[in-house]
Parts: structure tokens; C-alpha cells; sequence
């Protein structure tokens, strides 16, 4: 089977879907004959995001905060239950950066709240609807592979995700169900320009060195995933690289994140 007949007619669901790498998602799998919902918080956001697919590929939009509870359960409400949920693609997420001494509290509990819960919250709640072989799809960050400067809020709710996804394969492997976890890089969303403000100067000199891929490209990959059915998808070489270093030297990276941490502090003081 291609790749076009694989998502022809499936129902997808995608979180954060009116921007960034949930956006691109929507429209790289409409153009394969997928049924595409969407959901997100803004609607007017959404319906901009609706517009942008070819009309028979338009399945619907849910105005939702994944972070709430009571949203989250309105929504599988309004599901019809005349459908199932052949894949679900769990993109929103919000990144602040910042050292740990400068960020609030309230942002550690609100990233979290969005990031890990939000990811918890659509699947416990849509589970009854999706189909007998259907395909979870969370998507985490190169954050929950190795802890970056700047990104404690951040990096800790994308660790939970991380953690969740590997229980929730565990205890899905003897169902026909499968479960993707995606680890992208800095990628040119919408969300990585509205980061980039409240960057420390050490983290941007960092993230510097990397160049940002497009959301298309997370996308593609994301998409090869799914279809190849992997469970760990890392779009972009250099990603790679750094999960297969970090998996294969374990904390023997530590003496190079220390060394590109000191050299950046250098540059810019």
C-alpha cells in the first residue's frame, strides 16, 4: 500500500492543528484524502486553519483549551459518534523560555498544564472513540532528550510526555493500537518566533549553532512515521545525531552540553 491510499479517508484529529508543525500536519494529510478536525483555542484561528483544505478533506473544528478538563469533556461530547478516530495527533504546546531563578511559578504549572496534561486530557477522553487499530501520535521536543539551557518549565512537561508515551506503548503493544512519540528540533512556527523574545542570551547563543527546520519538513517526517508505523520519529539529521550520541554515551554528553554552555556564556559576556 502507498502512502496516499494509507491516510485516504482516515479520521485525523490534531491538537494545536491551527498553527506551526499541527497546521502543516493538516494540510500534508488532506492532500492524501484524509478527514481532517481540528482543534485548538482561537476559533476564528481555526476556521482560517479549515479554509487552507480542500473542501471534502474539512471534517470539523473544536474551540478548546486541551489544558481544561471541562473543554476537553464538551468536545467528546460533540464527537459523533457516527466516526471513529483513526489517528490522533497530540501537537499543541506552548514553550517560555527563561532561566529556572526568573521563571514564575505559575509557568512551570501552566506549561505543564498544556504540554503533558493537555496530551493526557484528549487521549483519556477520546480513547472510547478511536478505532480498533488506531495511531496515537504524541509530539514531545529535542528538550525531553537531553535538559537544555533555558528550558526547565519546558523541558520537564515535555519529559512527562515523554514518560507517558513510553508507558502508554508498553501497555498498548497487545493491542492492534499503535503509539508514535516525536522528538522535533527548534522548528519556524509561530511559537518558536514568540520564544525567541524571552530567550537568555546563553540559550540563544546555543540554539544558535542549529539551524530551525520548517514545519513541512517535521511534517514529512512526522507522516513517514506514521505510515512506517515507528514509535520514536526525529525529524532532521542533526536530531538524530544528538539522540543517538545521548543514547549511546549516556552521561558522557554532559561534559560537552557543560562545555557549549560555558563557551556561549564567554560570547556573551
Amino acid at each position: 500500500m502507498n502512502k496516499k491510499d494509507f491516510f485516504m479517508n482516515k479520521n485525523i484529529l490534531i491538537t494545536g492543528g491551527s498553527s506551526g508543525i499541527g497546521l502543516a500536519l493538516a494540510q500534508k494529510l488532506s492532500s492524501m484524502g484524509a478527514v481532517i478536525w481540528l482543534v485548538a483555542r482561537d476559533e476564528f484561528n481555526l476556521a482560517s486553519a479549515l479554509d487552507t483544505l480542500p473542501p471534502t478533506s474539512r471534517g470539523g473544528i473544536f474551540s478548546t483549551d486541551v489544558s481544561q478538563v471541562d473543554q476537553v469533556k464538551a468536545l467528546a461530547e460533540r464527537w459523533d459518534k457516527k466516526h471513529t478516530i483513526d489517528i490522533l495527533i497530540n501537537s499543541a504546546g506552548i514553550a517560555y523560555p527563561g532561566t529556572f531563578e526568573n521563571l514564575s511559578l505559575d509557568t512551570f504549572h501552566q506549561l505543564m498544564e498544556i504540554n503533558y496534561f493537555g496530551t493526557v486530557n484528549i487521549i483519556k477522553l477520546l480513547f472510547p472513540y478511536l478505532s480498533t487499530q488506531a495511531h496515537i501520535v504524541n509530539i514531545a521536543s529535542m528538550a525531553a532528550v537531553l535538559g537544555v539551557y533555558g528550558y526547565s518549565a519546558y523541558g520537564a512537561s515535555k519529559y512527562a510526555v515523554r514518560g507517558f508515551t513510553d508507558v502508554l506503548r508498553s501497555e498498548l503493544l497487545l493491542s492492534e493500537k499503535k503509539v508514535s512519540l516525536v522528538f522535533p528540533p527548534d522548528t519556524e512556527t509561530p511559537q518558536l518566533a514568540f520564544e525567541n523574545q524571552f530567550k537568555p542570551a546563553i540559550t540563544k547563543e546555543i540554539a544558535g549553532n542549529a539551524g530551525a527546520l520548517s514545519a513541512e519538513k517535521v511534517a514529512d517526517e512526522i507522516i513517514n512515521g506514521i505510515f512506517k508505523k515507528k514509535y520514536i520519529i526525529i525529524p532532521g539529521l542533526e536530531s538524530k545525531i544528538i539522540y543517538l550520541a545521548v543514547n549511546l554515551f549516556g552521561r558522557k554528553v554532559y561534559p560537552i552540553m557543560d562545555w557549549m554552555v560555558r563557551s556561549a556564556a564567554k560570547k556573551t559576556n
